[in-house]
């Protein structure tokens, strides 16, 4: 079992208290650096003067991102199946001869 641990986690000039397995840690402080990072970039960028927007636009980034995982890799994987299929039927061919 995971050791747990309490953490505080800064995100857009706030704390949250967060109670998380060991293996976790890491994951969640780099997420909290990226998302600040890019909050800064959009208020630098766009005159956006509250947070709630900016944590939005940093919502809509990161999701868009799984999304577009998630796209290509179905479609790599589709490309995949297809290679697999003609080997298959080269594979049959050859051994029926």
């Amino acid at each position: 079992m995971d050791e747990k641990l309490k953490i505080k986690i800064s995100i857009a000039d706030r704390v949250y208290p967060l109670t998380v397995d060991l293996s976790q840690e890491e994951g969640l402080r780099s997420a909290s650096k990226k998302i600040d990072v890019m909050i800064k970039q959009f208020e630098e960028n766009y005159a956006v003067r509250d947070k709630q927007d900016v944590l939005a636009m940093c919502a809509l980034q990161f999701a868009s991102q799984s999304e577009q995982k998630q796209i290509d890799n179905a479609i790599d994987g589709n490309d995949t199946i297809e290679r697999i299929k003609k080997i298959n039927l080269l594979l049959d061919q050859y051994l029926n001869e």
